[in-house]
């Protein structure tokens, strides 16, 4: 069958049934103002809230990181500086020389 007839027969069966009376009068017009009493959502409550929830397990990973930090730095060496080799990483590019283009032909 034809999904174009289908749709307009069932449309034609739709229409041809008339409108219940169970619903109440004004029905819709009680329910929109329901609605409209409701107060809106706020979003910053919703960040606040949520933001507060991640507060807890970020200062566990903090914590976390920083004892193993500490744990490492004093099983290591005293040749190792951390503050020396970020420096040199950061450092690196311009610590190199510049690179002349070749113009030979």
């Amino acid at each position: 069958m034809n999904l174009g007839q289908l749709q307009q027969k069932l449309i034609a069966a739709a229409r041809a049934i008339p409108p219940s009376e169970q619903v109440p009068y004004a029905f819709e017009q009680r329910i929109l103002a329901r609605l409209r009493d409701c107060p809106a959502a706020d979003t910053w409550e919703l960040w606040s809230r949520a933001l507060w929830r991640a507060a807890a397990p970020c200062v566990a990973c903090m914590l976390l990181l920083g004892a193993w930090s500490y744990y490492v730095a004093s099983t290591r060496s005293p040749q190792t500086d951390l503050s020396q080799q970020f420096d040199n990483t950061v450092l690196a590019a311009t610590d190199q020389e510049p690179q002349v283009p070749d113009t030979s032909w």
